[in-house]
């Protein structure tokens, strides 16, 4: 049915007129980057993830560890071994088996590489010794030590058919991330992925073999738009059922065109990035200074931008910890004060003088520096954030040039020669709900490369970051967490800017679609998609 769909709104007339449900259609201003999870960085692509593919457990709208494909877990008494139950008789959607063992070479495929190919999803396998499968509805995880997150770090995992992957798992595994897994995807989740135009559509359909609930949904279409402002039109106009993030300016017209436009605290945080890699190039390796990096804090304006750029539907930025992730987040830090005065004051102790146009001079070039900013940000608040910092950096005497690139583009400008080449970047970070180990692998020397985009290496940092992983009572772990979140501000990793609000709508002919970390179209759950149906 899905197949023959020249669009969305096509898709919905061929959804109404079976007996199995709707097609529900949503709109997202973020493409997915790739199909292949040992590829993708972005959040669209692991929400699709999760409807396509099984996972170990999954979060319900309380934030509650729940079952999946695995239906019931236990753990040893020392914490270093966990036994999972999953689903007997189940089947991907091409008819082969789906069994405990596509779960344990997945695991087991991740640990082998996790220093190349598989290096994006390597912490979830964190100290894995091993995963086995006793019988084909059990698997048996053994940990070198106890692990304090280990079904958090599970329920991020995509089980893969490893009938159809293990052919380019040969070798160096390098063959991993070459695979394009173009549709349509063997799938072992609710729905199938049987459409993909990049940048344009994604559709799916229901897949009948899927050993859970089943939803009431014949399918759902996501259409990708490069403008907020279309993606609402499309939305008022009935073309889309809802969309997954509302521009701050279009929430008073959405909610008084009739539309349910639901706001919490987002998982997302807003910063600049400014290149921490003491080896970058030399016209701007005085980025890497204490003292210019403090400067540039103090220059940011988080209260105007919070008022004038997201309307009030945010809260200005300190920790690199976002508050809606659960209680994680270090509340004895505070948003840098603006204050230009300091920053120029800064700026003249590190003897950047400035030029005959009042720009000043680093090593014997104008700080003048490109900030790449990703189509992810320089739509609507993102581009009017920039405009912002750019005014009051020229007051410092720095000039700031917007780079314009799209999200593949710009991870590649920046990951490109071991990070030397890039100045800054202004881009989002997305955490999860319940824990702040994403987050937190961001910054690894693991993840340099990989998710890492920072320039950023620090044994300190790794060294907290294992001990945060093994520590087994929330008291200690908070301890460390808290530190790592201190220790990220005091050496400006990352500046922080703010914490948008989540805020999604859809149309109220819709209802049963709860909420999973601020999100219904979740990269943790895959509840509010079974849920959702038409009224009436």
């Amino acid at each position: 049915m899905l197949l023959a769909c020249s669009g969305l709104s096509a898709c919905a007339r061929a959804g109404s007129q079976t007996a199995d449900g709707d097609i529900y259609r949503l709109g997202s201003d973020q493409a997915i980057d790739s199909m292949n999870p040992f590829v993708s960085v972005v959040t669209t692509a692991f929400a699709v993830y999760e409807q396509i593919y099984p996972t170990l457990v999954q979060l319900d709208p309380e934030g509650r560890f729940v079952a999946e494909f695995a239906s019931t877990w236990t753990t040893s008494e020392d914490g270093r071994t966990w036994t999972f139950r999953t689903h007997p008789g189940a089947t991907w959607s091409d008819g082969k088996p789906l069994t405990a063992a596509d779960a344990a070479w997945t695991l087991n495929t991740i640990a082998a590489f996790k220093d190349g190919p598989t290096a994006g999803l390597a912490n979830y396998v964190s100290d894995l010794d091993e995963a086995s499968t006793p019988d084909p509805n059990t698997l048996v995880l053994r940990y070198s030590r106890p692990v304090a997150n280990v079904l958090n770090r599970l329920m991020s995992v995509p089980i893969l058919p490893e009938h159809v992957w293990r052919e380019y798992a040969g070798g160096d595994g390098e063959a991993l991330t070459t695979f394009p897994n173009n549709a349509p995807v063997v799938s072992g989740g609710p729905f199938v992925l049987v459409r993909h135009v990049p940048k344009q559509v994604a559709l799916f359909k229901r897949n009948p073999a899927y050993y859970g609930p089943k939803p009431h949904i014949a399918g759902f279409g996501i259409q990708f738009f490069s403008s907020d402002d279309a993606m609402i039109t499309a939305l008022k106009s009935r073309q889309l059922d809802a969309v997954r993030t509302v521009p701050s300016t279009s929430v008073a017209n959405l909610e008084s065109a009739g539309f349910e436009v639901i706001s919490s605290p987002g998982l997302r945080f807003e910063s600049i990035t400014v290149n921490a890699n003491p080896k970058q190039r030399p016209e701007h390796r005085e980025l890497a200074d204490p003292l210019l990096r403090q400067a540039f804090d103090h220059t940011i304006n988080r209260a105007q931008i919070v008022e004038t750029s997201l309307l009030g539907h945010g809260r200005p930025g300190a920790s690199i910890i976002p508050p809606g992730t659960a209680n994680w987040a270090d509340r004895s830090l505070q948003p840098t004060p603006f204050d230009l005065g300091a920053a120029n004051r800064l700026l003249d102790q590190a003897g950047y003088r400035r030029g005959p146009d009042g720009t000043r001079i680093a090593n014997g070039h104008p700080m003048d520096y490109p900030v790449i900013l990703p189509e992810d940000t320089y739509g609507g608040a993102g581009l009017r954030s920039f405009q912002i910092i750019r005014s009051d950096f020229a007051k410092i005497g720095v000039r700031l040039t917007a780079k314009l690139l799209d999200n593949a583009a710009a991870n590649e400008a920046v990951m490109a020669n071991e990070s030397q080449d890039f100045a800054m970047t202004m881009w989002g970070w997305s955490g999860g709900t319940g824990d702040p180990d994403d987050t937190l692998n961001y910054l690894t020397c693991q993840s340099w490369g990989i998710l890492n985009d920072t320039g950023y290496c620090s044994e300190e940092w790794d060294d907290l970051y294992a001990r945060q992983g093994a520590a087994m009572t929330p008291a200690e772990r908070h301890g460390i967490v808290d530190e790592m979140q201190r220790l990220a501000a005091r050496e400006r990793v990352l500046l922080v800017i703010a914490y948008p609000d989540s805020i999604e709508a859809h149309s109220r002919e819709w209802v049963d679609l709860p909420q999973v970390g601020g999100n219904s179209f979740s990269s943790e759950s895959k509840i509010p998609l079974l849920s959702v149906r038409r009224a009436g």
